[in-house]
């Protein structure tokens, strides 16, 4: 019955809906830990975090006691001359985690990128440059608003959407460890358009969306110091790679230079609640501090920013990254992970295997249209929840998944690969 109502009144997010007259919908009843249950009470393993959001489990108690907790005090208070003691906190301890001085909030990831956006753009404006386009790496994914798509290389967006478009360059995107070219490109694309370009935006390490496009953190450092040599900001979108996710809190920690712009979402609350946030300098905040009468105060609000129950598992987010050694689990975990899907070397169709900390992918060739879909289903049989991106297959598990339950992930795929003909 919920599935005949679910088709009757919802169109959902990144999906075909007539994919829905051959593949089931599945509504959720309730989640623990890693599990997902139907309204049969079949479970299904969470191997993607419900698209990258959640960390520590579904329905983890500590999180839900803080906005439980937080719930009897105060769920929401405008952010426009009110605070609250949740986000004070908050920006406190994100700005001594990640050496940043000042945090701007919105409430999802794509929102959070156009705030960037602007706030580069009115920052050359403050200062007396007008600059108007932007520069991504091809195979970026930024986003679903109108200026995060037209930051990204997504051909299906870019098909339909491109007459909306902000203008924009692109230089291309490293892969592995080799990325001398790249920067070449970067460096030429710099020397021609750099009076006109805002800022660079780009994924640090991992290009989730884009089939998890993973490269060397050492393109990250000489790509910023050129940008800031042309007077060309940076802007860093961890929303899918920050908190934990490369093996560092923030992929930025594998940088010795530091971008101008952090954005940050998706795990911040764990996975229950909307919330993103863009950390900045005082430099770049103080081009906005000025008299009223000088019109240059910043020009975005959202009604539910720095929302005080979101606010209130951000908190504890951090609660338990300090107090239970998340990240240093995470590196012996992640050594796991890989010993294991290593072992499906032995199907001569799966290629490209790759990891960054808690994130691992491999590719399947094969000339089967729609072959990750394919996984998909059969994945679902074996009670995995995967969620391949064209043969892209990845794994992206909340962080308390177990040994044992990853020794089944790996199993259940082997299973699947043997009667898969390519």
């Amino acid at each position: 019955m919920l599935k005949e109502l679910d088709l009757l009144y919802l169109w959902h997010p990144c999906t075909q809906m007539k994919d829905h007259e051959k593949i089931p919908l599945i509504p959720i009843k309730k989640a623990k830990g890693v599990w997902l249950y139907d309204f049969d009470d079949k479970a299904y393993m969470d191997c993607i975090s419900s698209w990258w959001v959640n960390l520590f489990g579904h329905c983890n108690p500590r999180i839900s006691n803080a906005i439980k907790a937080q719930l009897d005090k105060l769920e929401h208070i405008l952010l426009a001359g009110f605070s609250h003691e949740g986000i004070i906190r908050l920006s406190q301890r994100l700005c001594h985690l990640s050496g940043f001085e000042k945090c701007f909030y919105a409430d999802n990831g794509s929102s959070i990128i156009e705030v960037a956006l602007k706030m580069s753009f009115h920052y050359h404006l403050n200062k007396g440059k007008k600059k108007n386009k932007f520069l991504s790496l091809t195979n970026s994914y930024h986003g679903e608003t109108l200026g995060a798509l037209s930051v990204g290389d997504v051909k299906l967006y870019k098909e339909t959407y491109s007459p909306l478009f902000l203008e924009g360059l692109s230089t291309k995107a490293p892969s592995g460890k080799d990325y001398e070219e790249e920067l070449k490109i970067l460096k030429s694309t710099l020397e021609k358009h750099a009076n006109s370009l805002c800022a660079f935006i780009i994924e640090p390490l991992v290009q989730c969306a884009g089939n998890m496009n993973m490269y060397h953190p050492n393109f990250l450092d000489e790509a910023i110091k050129l940008c800031h040599h042309f007077g060309v900001q940076v802007i860093f979108d961890e929303i899918a790679v920050g908190f934990g996710r490369t093996g560092k809190l923030f992929a930025m920690d594998y940088c010795r230079e530091k971008p101008d712009y952090l954005c940050l979402s998706k795990g911040i609350t764990g996975g229950f609640l909307p919330l993103a946030v863009v950390l900045v300098k005082n430099e770049i905040y103080n081009a906005f501090y000025a008299p009223y009468e000088e019109n240059k105060a910043f020009l975005h609000s959202h009604s539910y920013t720095g929302n005080a129950l979101a606010t209130a598992a951000a908190n504890e987010v951090l609660n338990i990254f300090e107090e239970e050694n998340i990240v240093e689990k995470n590196a012996i975990l992640s050594l796991f992970i890989k010993e294991k899907f290593e072992t499906l070397k032995e199907f001569k169709f799966l290629t490209n295997f790759r990891q960054r900390g808690m994130i691992y992918a491999f590719d399947i060739k094969s000339e089967i249209p729609r072959a990750g879909l394919l996984i998909y289903e059969k994945a679902l049989q074996k009670k995995l929840l995967l969620r391949p991106l064209g043969n892209t297959i990845y794994f992206m598990p909340p962080y308390v998944i177990s040994k044992e339950e990853i020794s089944y992930v790996v199993e259940s795929l082997r299973e699947i690969f043997k009667e898969f003909n390519p």
